[in-house]
């Protein structure tokens, strides 16, 4: 394993590897504007929501690496103290690129990407009509983290306002996570795309306690076949199936075909089992692959 102590790391060394490990990250792409009113708009990766009473975003505009100056988003912010987050979808991803680029204070990224600039009803800086989600929000807080190159700026920005496109928008006016189609960055040039292919659940633990995967019986615990992950859903469960639910369960044709099928090898019987029990677990269907593990351990 390779082990990097960061005080002997270069600022660019030490954002390669960081960007690269800590990802996918969200994008803040903040529209801001100055007193003489130039608006400035560029995305930024160091972003996140920090809380909902109040609702609180943080992004971090860092110093740059390469010179250590500061960027005009900060100063901005500084300036006048609001600015809209404004949410990037795939289809928004590349010009949101070009908005990055460093082009001298003054000049309109909004324009310079070929973004349409809209009014916010309580901030003066214009929304990204483009975006699926505008957030218009009033900086409560900077907090610069140093003075050096790559040092961040942490600006706390309350929401007050929420802009949601219609198109996005289940039956019950909430946000469908398969078409609002986001983006994420990477390490470098790399980008992610959450897509209805590669969306799944994990359920939330139970609001009692689980069992944990400590309670989980040894021979199903060190199976070779379930994985990490099948294990964590077994343990999350807050009580296993009764006696009477897994005689039930044996007596069923396909349990006791199964049971036939392997006869007395015991090593069959236990890997059709935990197999069986996978392909459940990896299905969402977890109090079944409870019942069919119990019947084998």
């Amino acid at each position: 394993m390779l082990t990097l102590h960061t005080a002997g790391m270069t600022p660019a060394e030490l954002q390669n590897y960081l960007q690269y490990a800590i990802a996918p990250r969200p994008i803040c792409f903040a529209s801001t504007i100055d007193k003489a009113g130039n608006v400035n708009l560029s995305p930024f990766s160091f972003f996140n929501l920090f809380g909902t009473n109040p609702p609180m975003c943080v992004f971090s505009p860092a110093r740059r690496v390469r010179d250590n100056t500061t960027k005009h988003t900060l100063e901005n912010v500084l300036e006048v103290g609001e600015c809209v987050i404004n949410i990037v979808s795939y289809g928004m991803v590349q010009q949101t690129s070009l908005a990055s680029v460093e082009y001298p204070k003054g000049v309109n990224e909004f324009a310079k990407a070929g973004f349409t600039a809209i009014p916010s009803e309580l901030v003066k800086p214009p929304r990204v009509a483009e975006a699926p989600v505008q957030l218009e929000c009033l900086i409560r807080q900077v907090i610069p983290l140093g003075d050096q190159n790559g040092a961040g700026n942490l600006i706390l920005a309350e929401v007050m306002i929420i802009h949601i496109q219609d198109s996005i928008l289940d039956a019950d006016g909430k946000i469908d996570q398969a078409k609002i189609d986001l983006v994420a960055r990477l390490g470098g040039d790399w980008y992610c795309r959450v897509t209805k292919e590669n969306l799944f659940k994990v359920a939330k633990p139970v609001k009692t306690i689980g069992i944990g995967v400590d309670s989980i019986p040894p021979s199903i615990r060190n199976s070779g076949i379930l994985t990490g992950n099948n294990l964590g859903q077994l343990g999350n469960v807050e009580k296993l199936p009764t006696p009477e639910e897994i005689d039930c369960f044996r007596s069923s044709r396909e349990i006791q075909e199964m049971l036939k099928e392997t006869g007395t090898d015991r090593e069959l019987r236990e890997a059709t089992i935990h197999a069986k029990a996978k392909a459940l677990l990896d299905a969402g269907d977890v109090n079944t692959a409870w019942k069919i593990l119990l019947i084998g351990s």
